[in-house]
């Protein structure tokens, strides 16, 4: 069976570190890696259309700041298929059919789904009275469209943060179901995390459970070498931690959570020296007589070596806008043939691709016979 990656973000707006060391640059490796087929990464816009419906432009810009953020991450078109979920009219054909498979009840059980209702500020119940808005049907159907999203492209690996394991989930049971049912035709998908534990839900700048665009806590892939300065500067870290001589805490210290996200051995030959490994530091800042800003300046460099290739490729990028635009068209064309296939064999197995040729012949000759005894 051939090995194939679909995953994806919703262009609500430019991509963050937390998607970076989350899923992203993990795409980046697996697609050098060369050890998938076929990768591809879709921009799901019309997921993020279920609950912007009031701000479509907000939508339609935010698409090519994710292309941006994924080109110059490191994604590769000549080796990954970059497309827009919207410009695949068999998804919305698919996530019709398999909302027949999946009850109310399972919806409403799914942990991420109840999470993003709750994030959004939706109603669950929408009684009199109720100021929240009410949930709408289509972001309420959201794992029936990722299930379509994942299963058209037969995707074999979805490479997600661990708050996408309920939905991968959902995912494998409209598989089964639909295999069970009808005939084995969709292939159930396994779910990729990041090896690193911490990357799985990189907290915010300001300490909170996740980094989020709505709360305002984000270090953003495009942010510009001050921008990045300053918001690690004023980040999080243990507030017991008042002298520097205090002895400090590691665990649920922000700054020590992104380098252990981000560092690796060679920075502190280049950046600090003094110390070996990550576990020094962290031993010293236990014992106390380590402040909070030199340690806040080395997650800085850290960063910066990070980010400083990304943002030069933006800029790049950014001086020919025509052909970011010409990825995205190509790619959404060679996805849209995938899906097509997988569609007409999803019909096949459910007995409603009437109009095939071989299926017609076969009805009309059949149909012929059945009249004409009478």
């Amino acid at each position: 069976m051939a090995r194939i990656i679909l995953t994806g973000d919703r262009p609500t707006g430019r991509l963050h570190i937390g998607h970076y060391v989350g899923s992203l640059r993990r795409r980046v490796e697996l697609q050098n890696s060369g050890e998938f087929d076929k990768i591809y990464i879709m921009i799901a816009d019309a997921q993020a259309l279920t609950d912007n419906a009031d701000n479509p432009e907000k939508v339609r810009q935010n698409i090519i700041e994710v292309a941006l953020d994924y080109m110059s991450a490191g994604l590769d078109p000549s080796r990954s298929t970059l497309f827009i979920q919207s410009q695949i009219s068999e998804l919305t054909e698919l996530t019709f059919y398999y909302m027949d498979l999946v009850t109310v009840q399972r919806l409403q059980r799914n942990p991420t789904v109840k999470q993003e209702i709750l994030l959004r500020g939706f109603a669950e119940n929408n009684d009199a009275g109720e100021n929240r808005p009410g949930i709408p049907v289509g972001f309420f159907c959201y794992p029936i469209s990722q299930a379509a999203d994942i299963t058209a492209f037969k995707a074999t690996t979805v490479p997600v943060g661990e708050d996408q394991e309920p939905m991968i989930e959902q995912t494998r049971e409209i598989v089964r179901k639909f295999n069970s049912v009808y005939a084995p035709v969709l292939v159930e998908p396994e779910i990729l995390l990041p090896d690193n534990c911490v990357c799985r839900r990189l907290p915010g700048t300001d300490g909170k459970a996740k980094m989020s665009k709505s709360l305002g806590n984000c270090i953003y892939l495009a942010d510009s070498e001050e921008e990045v300065r300053k918001k690690v500067m004023g980040m999080y870290t243990d507030p017991l931690h008042v002298q520097v001589s205090d002895p400090g805490h590691v665990e649920g210290n922000t700054v020590f959570t992104y380098l252990d996200a981000f560092c690796h051995p060679g920075h502190f030959a280049e950046f600090w020296p003094e110390y070996a490994s990550l576990d020094e530091l962290k031993d010293h800042y236990r014992r106390g007589g380590l402040g909070d800003v030199k340690i806040k300046k080395f997650l800085n460099s850290v960063l910066q070596a990070e980010l400083a290739p990304i943002r030069e490729r933006r800029k790049e990028l950014e001086k020919d806008i025509p052909y970011v635009y010409e990825v995205l068209r190509k790619g959404s064309g060679q996805a849209r043939e995938v899906a097509a296939q997988t569609l007409s064999e999803v019909k096949r197995a459910m007995r409603i691709n009437y109009f095939d040729a071989d299926v017609l012949a076969s009805l009309t000759a059949e149909q012929s016979e059945k009249y004409s005894g009478r």
